[in-house]
């Protein structure tokens, strides 16, 4: 259970961090579906340690993917 809440407190810092880093561009509801999406493509991933930075690497493309 302690796993799970470390990896949704990255979530949310992730959301914190692009919601930053995309102001300019992304709406923070913008940046919340990407993060939502990128985190549930790895939902069925057993081994759970470095989902967070793939789900900010993932969510960070699919923002600027959109953006271009």
């Amino acid at each position: 259970m302690a796993d799970k809440a470390r990896e949704d407190e990255s979530i949310r810092g992730i959301v914190e961090r692009l919601t930053d880093a995309f102001s300019a561009t992304r709406s923070p509801a913008e940046v919340q579906a990407a993060v939502a999406k990128a985190h549930a493509s790895f939902a069925d991933r057993p081994v759970r340690e470095f989902i967070p930075v793939l789900v900010e690497r993932r969510a960070r493309t699919l923002l600027n993917e959109s953006s271009d």
